[in-house]
């Protein structure tokens, strides 16, 4: 398979193990474990390493997300992040529960942000025109389509990840009083 221009030679065949091992390596190198750092901040480092991990390598990306996890090393990430929310205070569905909220956010994100969904803003950039908008249908849609056709997606992500963050805190659920 031939490697994108400016990278690093491959070293070897590239494989979900490898994929996970170094998924594993960043989170422990970012430090998403840190058993002293409040929960909301190791979700959120969680994210972003997952995040990150998918940016550094977009091919293999797909193949990580659309195959279910059954080996050690791909139950890692799980692990962690069930113990981060049950030691948060969520009983063991909801924790369930956010992690799976969680990973469909950010796939979610990932795929609009490389263009395999749905998005109003143009993966190349450049902003959309409400041309062909009929504002009398869409009236709200024609007038932010200037909004709708520009798009961060790292602002988008960590709204998306506070949004989220904020739920959680307040969901009936989960015990007071946990870190």
């Amino acid at each position: 398979m031939p490697t994108e221009p400016g990278a690093p030679p491959a070293e070897g065949p590239l494989t979900r193990g490898r994929i996970v091992a170094a998924a594993i390596d960043l989170i422990e190198r970012e430090g998403a474990d840190d058993p002293g750092a409040h929960w909301t901040d190791r979700v959120r480092a969680q994210a972003r390493a997952f995040r990150q991990i998918a940016h550094g390598h977009p091919r293999s990306t797909m193949l990580v997300v659309s195959r279910q996890l059954h080996t050690t090393a791909g139950l890692l990430p799980v692990e962690r992040a069930l113990v981060t929310l049950r030691s948060a205070g969520f009983d063991g569905a909801d924790a369930v529960r956010m992690v799976r909220v969680f990973i469909a956010f950010v796939v979610g994100s990932l795929l609009r942000e490389v263009g395999v969904t749905p998005a109003f803003a143009p993966v190349q950039g450049g902003p959309a025109t409400a041309g062909g908008v009929d504002a009398a249908l869409s009236p709200e849609v024609s007038s932010l389509a200037g909004l709708l056709g520009q798009c961060d997606h790292e602002a988008e992500f960590e709204f998306g990840v506070e949004l989220l963050l904020r739920a959680m805190e307040v969901h009936p659920g989960r015990r007071q009083g946990t870190r």
